[in-house]
């Protein structure tokens, strides 16, 4: 089993449920180095540096929450989710943002500086890693995840929509990362049945297709288990 990056075309197309599916069915580890969106959740930004098992560190210009608080996830975290969906062993965040929007902004509105040099992700030879957003979402006003992405150089899963609009989104995505030396595993679909906008994006990215997470009416660990293994198969991510 391999470490991935699991990444999207954009917010909410799917990327935490088929990552803590992508747990289920491998066994991996998961890792979210930053939070946005936790407004109420989190007395103030969390940033990495103290706690056992956190792996990147940022700065902070205002009073911030240290320490073991974010050994548990934290309610409403994608975490969280990881967690119920999944039961996989989940390493804590490296940033904790208040607001839901763009790290980069959410960051500012806190006086929290994030560096993205120490953003490290964890050891351990089965991981999935989850960014945040879409692949060019601003990290920093200098750097975006797909920047991130390059460093680190862990293959990347792209996940994308299957319905209208899917296919230049998805071919946009894939040449950014293409463009700053990204590898990437293949794309992964959430939604509903598309064969053609599938197959054109597999044909005109030169991506793998590795399967399509349906919608599910329940979405519960075992609901989730069940579509992974109906509609991806293990040894793709070996």
């Amino acid at each position: 089993m391999a470490r991935f990056v699991i990444t999207g075309t954009g917010t909410d197309v799917g990327k935490t449920v088929f990552a803590a599916g992508l747990c289920g069915l491998t066994g991996a580890a998961y890792w979210k180095p930053v939070q946005s969106g936790l407004a109420g959740n989190v007395p103030n930004a969390a940033l990495t540096g103290d706690a056992p098992g956190q792996h990147g560190t940022c700065t902070g210009r205002t009073p911030t929450t240290r320490g073991r608080l974010m050994d548990v996830a934290q309610p409403g975290s994608d975490r969280a989710e990881v967690e119920r969906l999944s039961g996989a062993l989940t390493h804590p965040e490296a940033v904790m943002l208040r607001e839901p929007l763009s790290p980069h902004r959410a960051a500012e509105l806190e006086g929290v500086e994030i560096d993205a040099e120490a953003l490290t992700p964890p050891p351990g030879a089965r991981l999935v890693i989850e960014g945040a957003g879409g692949v060019l979402v601003p990290l920093t006003r200098q750097v975006l995840f797909a920047d991130l992405f390059a460093r680190w150089q862990i293959p990347v899963i792209l996940v994308c929509a299957t319905g209208l609009g899917t296919i230049s989104h998805s071919l946009s995505a894939i040449e950014s990362l293409r463009a700053r030396g990204v590898p990437i595993h293949g794309v992964a679909f959430a939604g509903d049945p598309n064969g053609d906008n599938m197959a054109t994006i597999g044909q005109i990215g030169r991506v793998r297709v590795l399967g399509r997470l349906p919608h599910l009416a329940r979405l519960d660990r075992a609901a989730l288990a069940q579509a992974m293994r109906d509609n991806f198969r293990a040894e793709d991510f070996a």
